[in-house]
This record gives C-alpha cells, structure tokens and sequence, in this order.
C-alpha cells in the first residue's frame, strides 16, 4: 500500500469557501454570520472524484491522509469564535469525504486556533474529530498570526495541554502555518519553508521530547531548509550543549516528500535516516503544473522516491507505507 501523509481539501465545493467569505464579511461588518449551506453527497463526490482520487489512481496512490485547505485556515482573520465555527465545518466536510471513500482517505482535523488564545481551547476539537469523526492527527499552525510570529515557539509550556491531549489520543500534529498576512513572505515558497524550519530549531534547543516521549510531528515539505543544513543543526546541538539530534529528535519528528525534484528527494533520502520519512505529495496543493524538464506535474513525487538510488526496495516500503502506521498508528483502524 502506498500512503500519502500530505493531502489537503483544495478542492471544496464553492458554497463552502463562500460561506467563509460571507462569515469574516459579518465579522467586519459587525453582524451575525450566515447559515451554513447545504452541500449535498453527490457535489462532495464530484469536488475530489476528477481531482484527488483520479490523480491518486493515475500516480498509484493507495490512501491519502486527507486535511481541510491548509492556506485556508486562516487562523489570522476573524476572531476566536469565526475560527471556531469555520474549523468546525472544515472538518465535517473532510469527514464526509472520508465517508463517501473510505478506502482512499483518513482524516486530519483543521484546529480552531486564533491569535492570544490559548491552545488548549483547541483540545475539545481535537477530540471531536478523533473521537467521535475517526481522524488519526491533526493539523498544528506554529504562527497562528500569519506570518508574524507572535506565538512562543512550540517547546514552551504553554503548548503542554494540547500536547498532552495529543499522547493520550494517540495522534500526530502535521507542523503546517497558514497563509501570510506579511507581505514579506510569500505563502507557500517563503511562510510554509520558513515554518518547517523554525519548528525543527525549536525542538532542537529544548526538551520537549525529554517532557513529552511519546509525542509526534511531521515536518512537512521535505522539512524545509533542514536536510538540506543537516551539518549545521548537528554543529548548533554541539555549541548549544544539545544532545545530537539522533539521540533527541528523531524518535518523535518526521519529515514527508514534498520536495518536487529529483535531486531534492534524494538529499533527503540520504541525509535523513529512512526509518523518518513518509511519502507525501501535497497533491492537489501548492504547485500544480508540470515540469518542463521532465514532462511530469511537479507534485507527482511518487517517480521521485521511486526513481532514488539514496534507499533500497525496503526503505522504499518503509517510506510508502509502514512508517505512516507507525507515526498515525489510527490508521491501523481504518
């Protein structure tokens, strides 16, 4: 079986995204949002039948661990209560997906994060969504104020309650910001990079993991700037008196293969130790044409990990199927 980690609802049906522009609409004008629409079975159906599930059948693809539209998330607009109700609908739709295709999708929850609220207001979602919608992680946004970094990094303290939440019901986070409201950072070349970056310093210089064994996260993106610097963070964890990275990080983040070249893959491949890879695509997400210089869609990197001399057939098992069992052990369920 062939598991794709990263997969994201860009595909919603309109009434959907527009019910999100008449709710933060409301919410500058002042007045109450309206009632969200009625989207039958069959516009679910058709939103991923000619998009997702064709790509996943012409790519190989067995099952896609399936999240509402990270860039949509917008954490940054509206209020705590507008985040609220739009996570909420996020997820119920990407439920329904996973009902209508039960062999193609596993759900990851969107979480009702806002600027200077604190995280464990998420818990009661997240909880919702594994318990009662079957989901096997969730969605966890570093920089809920879009690009300005007004969070404390993901080790501080005040994150331990929706963590703790997080080992109890046996989930992974998926490190993913939303959109930029800085205009310094491009969304999905700059902000997303950025992110995935900062995450792994973060985990780098404490102890959360010494805190919390059993807790996990997946650096997406091929983790940003990460393998690509694997000599710096191992010289900073020796000049910071850190443990090496191997010993402190690597029972508990992971890093998916959305990095859309060949040479890429295999950078990652050989630097980072199999065992902390999954296959992901991203696919349909943040780049969807395709490569001049091989005739293939960018986001197609089931041919690059296929086509990568830096693993052998059993690593190859390992970052196609097993090592997503072993991060999203609920899927085992499914």
């Amino acid at each position: 079986m062939i598991i794709d980690c990263h997969g994201h609802y860009t595909t919603a049906p309109a009434a959907h995204t527009q019910w999100r522009t008449a709710q933060l609409q409301a919410y500058d004008d002042g007045l109450t949002p309206p009632v969200y629409p009625t989207i039958s079975d069959d516009e679910i159906r058709d939103s991923v039948r000619d998009s997702q599930v064709r790509l996943m059948d012409e790519r190989g693809v067995d099952r896609t661990i399936f999240s509402p539209r990270a860039s949509a998330m917008g954490h940054h607009l509206g209020g705590a209560a507008e985040s609220a109700a739009w996570a909420t609908h996020c997820n119920d739709l990407v439920h329904r997906v996973c009902t209508l295709f039960p062999d193609r999708f596993a759900g990851v929850c969107q979480l009702p994060q806002s600027p200077g609220v604190p995280i464990e207001e998420s818990v009661a979602e997240l909880r919702r969504c594994v318990e009662e919608l079957g989901m096997v992680g969730c969605n966890l946004n570093p920089d809920p104020s879009g690009g300005h970094w007004a969070a404390p990094p993901l080790t501080d303290k005040s994150w331990y309650p929706f963590y703790e939440a997080m080992t109890e019901l046996d989930v992974p986070a998926m490190v993913h910001v939303s959109a930029s409201d800085n205009p310094v950072f491009h969304a999905t070349g700059a902000h997303y990079l950025n992110a995935d970056t900062t995450a792994f310093m973060q985990f780098l210089q404490a102890d959360l993991f010494t805190d919390l064994p059993a807790l996990r996260f997946v650096i997406p993106h091929g983790g940003g700037a990460v393998p690509y610097h694997w000599g710096r963070y191992r010289g900073l964890a020796d000049m910071l008196d850190r443990p090496p990275i191997e010993q402190a990080l690597l029972d508990n983040v992971f890093f998916d293969t959305c990095v859309y070249h060949q040479p890429g893959i295999d950078l990652l491949l050989d630097v980072v130790p199999t065992r902390n890879v999954l296959f992901g695509s991203e696919m349909v997400g943040a780049v969807r044409g395709v490569d001049p210089r091989t005739g293939h869609h960018f986001d197609d990197t089931r041919r690059y990990v296929d086509a990568s001399a830096s693993i052998d057939d059993d690593g190859r098992a390992a970052v196609f199927e097993t090592n997503a069992h072993r991060v999203y052990p609920r899927l085992a369920a499914r």
